[in-house]
């Protein structure tokens, strides 16, 4: 007789906002004047997701499997460090049931890009949209995301398996 497993996973990440880098958020690239300092191309979003995902499977974290002292992850595209991820993920038998994220940041307004977002990530992790939400939220003012130097994301997964 086969049972239903469940498990869900939480990620958290946080970037310095600078002059001369690209906003990446879920794989989208923002108009903006500043961007995430990071190793990799900071992409906020995905990275909590990556983490989100190894969790729930308990595979580790994005700095274990993509750690910044390594060469091959500068300037990486986050999209190929959460396929990366993925692949880990489903070869353990985990199939994605849906993703909930939220980004903080102040400046610019993400409502406008919440959809593409949104459809970049379901694509990315070859699940319907409708299995995705992101949520854009600012930090009031308060803290460094609130003054505007940097970025935050969370992101929640919640994985499946048939034993």
């Amino acid at each position: 007789m086969s049972a239903r497993e469940c498990r869900v996973g939480e990620g958290w990440d946080v970037h310095r906002l600078a002059a001369g880098r690209r906003l990446v958020l879920g794989g989208v690239e923002i108009p903006f004047d500043r961007g995430e300092l990071g190793h990799s191309d900071g992409d906020v979003l995905l990275h909590a997701l990556v983490d989100a995902l190894l969790g729930a499977a308990a595979l580790g974290d994005i700095g274990a499997h993509f750690p910044p002292s390594d060469a091959r992850w500068k300037d990486a595209d986050s999209l190929e460090l959460l396929a990366r991820a993925l692949g880990l993920v489903t070869a353990e038998g985990w199939s994605i049931v849906n993703v909930d994220s939220t980004v903080i940041l102040e400046r610019p307004r993400l409502r406008p890009h919440v959809e593409a977002i949104r459809a970049r990530m379901a694509s990315a992790l070859g699940i319907e949209v409708g299995r995705v939400s992101v949520k854009a939220k600012t930090a009031e003012g308060l803290g460094p995301v609130g003054s505007g130097e940097a970025v935050e994301a969370r992101a929640l997964v919640l994985i499946d398996r048939v034993r």
